[in-house]
């Protein structure tokens, strides 16, 4: 069951999940049961089965708690995919296009009191390639790169109630050479102006700033000093605040609106002291140069495809990659649950933040992804553990990209847009290759040979050594930039590469294969050796993190467990730890 609070950055203390049992069916069929918020194609939901489905309807009854009246009823949905429509005791109340990004109604002049029925449609687009997908194949069997798709409500349902007077909104912007953080927020249309606001700022129960504000504006901000201009020693904040995988420390925030001195609405939340930034042709956190030590990480579970079949399975999953001696992921043609992000942010585990994207290119599909992109960016702006955007991946969805200066103005656009919103990460405007503007040049790379091609082991290791042998284009299926950008002095990152299949007895397919621990364990030191030898990158990302369906290039298995002795992959990945020092 998913019972955990579903936003932890934005935190209140009334709500009533909605998971569990409702009432399914297939284009407007016979009744059965299905477990939200995992999709009927799941073993999880209780039905699991593959067959493709344009429409599907949801429903089920619930009591609202009487002491919930006089206030504003809120129903939320983390995500259903792809259109959505919603009815609330039979009458429509709203819907949401887009099948990752969050939304929530306001339902309140349609509860009755009593019990309550809420009717929730859906429709996806299995073959449709101008709508955000991801790796969801359109056909019923999973093939190659491509998993089983996923239709409907695939993250958490909940209610909660609203007074007029309450928070929208809370952003939080931290800088740390001035030891400030910027809160900005927005007010619900409701709250009456001016209104008192009360805010406290702690750390491990000591009180950093404790202070009312009079709010006269349903949008401001204001500067809160949390320890002052101090100079940072060593790879991380002197007195240890400011967060970084090693030091994952995190300030609670409890966030009050007054009405007539006491509390209307109450919000907790929390922020990181955290800062990223290029310098010499490097990535820098907190001001000290960080390698970059990733893994790709698709976010697929075997009985639970993309809903994680509980919360602990994220922190598990962050604990096994920070024990194999990685310091962050690259999440790959998803964007992920928060409850991941929560985790990463309190593990401290560095995170490349993607979206699913289309595969065909339109006008209005492009319209979509920036909307979108824009509800992806509010959503998961809180969260230190990100520091890059990463909009577009291997030129999917902007297939001529290269000398099409229609894609490339998207593209281009895309990186600007993350950059109006979000000052504070990183941008890459196309992952793998034909890259347009971008912070970062990350090149994916498959061409590093089998133990048997001696030869293309050579070509790999002098081509990733230098950016002249990376622009040479021998080791990567498309060149680096599209027709009239250019190399810049980005940070060079080997995004993609690896993707060794193999345990012994193992079935799947990966981009190259071993036969057992020990060969695995060769062909990995032998690849960390050529990266560590690099003069130019500065960071990479191994595929993959776990085992997905036909897809067995995991470090994990589908169940998310070691396939290897995680003391010799972290053992591995400390060659270029010892070459940082």
């Amino acid at each position: 069951m998913r019972n955990e609070y579903p936003r932890a950055d934005f935190v209140r203390k009334d709500w009533l999940s909605l998971n569990g049992e409702w009432d399914f069916s297939f284009e407007y069929g016979p009744a059965c049961k299905i477990q939200v918020p995992f999709v009927y194609q799941c073993k999880k939901s209780g039905i699991n089965d593959q067959k493709t489905c344009r429409t599907v309807t949801y429903k089920r009854k619930l009591t609202v708690p009487p002491g919930w009246r006089g206030k504003d009823i809120v129903l939320h949905f983390g995500a259903a995919d792809y259109r959505c429509k919603v009815c609330v005791n039979g009458r429509y109340v709203g819907g949401h296009v887009g099948g990752h990004t969050p939304f929530e109604l306001d339902i309140t002049d349609d509860v009755n009191w009593k019990e309550e029925e809420i009717l929730v449609i859906v429709e996806d687009f299995p073959t449709d390639e101008t709508i955000a997908r991801g790796k969801q194949f359109w056909r019923e069997k999973p093939e190659y790169i491509w998993y089983t798709g996923s239709t409907g409500i695939w993250q958490s349902v909940w209610i909660e109630p609203r007074t007029k007077a309450c928070f929208e909104w809370i952003h939080f912007t931290p800088d740390i050479d001035n030891g400030q953080v910027k809160i900005s927020y927005r007010l619900g249309d409701g709250t009456p102006l001016p209104c008192s606001s009360k805010w406290e700022i702690t750390l491990q129960g000591e009180t950093f700033f404790s202070g009312e504000l009079l709010c006269r504006e349903y949008e401001d901000s204001f500067t809160v000093t949390v320890f002052g201009n101090h100079v940072l020693s060593g790879p991380f904040h002197s007195d240890g605040l400011c967060w970084s995988p090693d030091s994952p420390t995190l300030f609670d925030v409890t966030a009050q609106l007054l009405e007539d001195g006491k509390a209307a609405d109450t919000v907790n939340s929390y922020f990181g002291m955290r800062k990223i930034s290029l310098e010499n042709g490097m990535l820098y956190l907190n001001n000290h140069p960080c390698y970059q030590k990733l893994l790709l990480d698709q976010g697929y579970w075997e009985e639970s495809l993309l809903t994680a079949p509980d919360d602990e399975a994220f922190r598990q999953d962050i604990l096994r990659a920070k024990a194999m001696g990685f310091n962050g992921c690259r999440k790959h043609e998803k964007l992920e649950d928060p409850r991941f992000l929560y985790w990463a942010d309190k593990l401290g585990f560095l995170v490349w933040e993607g979206m699913a994207s289309f595969i065909s290119y339109t006008p209005s599909a492009a319209a979509q992804f920036i909307k979108e992109w824009e509800e992806v960016i509010h959503r998961d702006y809180n969260h230190p553990s990100i520091i890059v955007w990463g909009m577009l991946n291997e030129s999917w969805g902007v297939p001529q990209i290269y000398d099409n200066l229609m894609q490339q103005h998207y593209a281009a656009s895309l990186y600007h847009l993350a950059h109006s919103l979000d000052s504070t990460r990183l941008v890459i405007s196309n992952d793998g290759w034909e890259m347009t503007e971008t912070d970062v040049c990350a090149i994916h790379s498959y061409s590093h040979g089998t133990e048997d091609d001696r030869r293309q082991q050579l070509v790999f290791a002098e081509c990733v050594k230098t950016w002249p042998g990376i622009e040479s284009g021998k080791i990567v299926s498309h060149l680096p930039f599209a027709k009239g950008y250019h190399y810049q002095g980005q940070p060079v990152i080997l995004t993609e590469f690896g993707g060794i299949s193999g345990a012994e007895g193992e079935e799947g397919w990966g981009y190259t294969c071993a036969h057992s621990e020990k060969e695995f364990l060769e062909v990995y030191r032998r690849l960390i050796t050529v990266l560590n030898d690099s003069e130019i990158l500065c960071g990479f990302c191994y595929t993959q993190l776990a085992d997905v369906q036909q897809e067995t290039n995991g470090l994990l298995n589908k169940m998310h467990e070691f396939k290897y002795d995680p003391k010799k992959i972290r053992e591995i990945n400390q060659l270029i730890e010892r070459r940082m020092v």
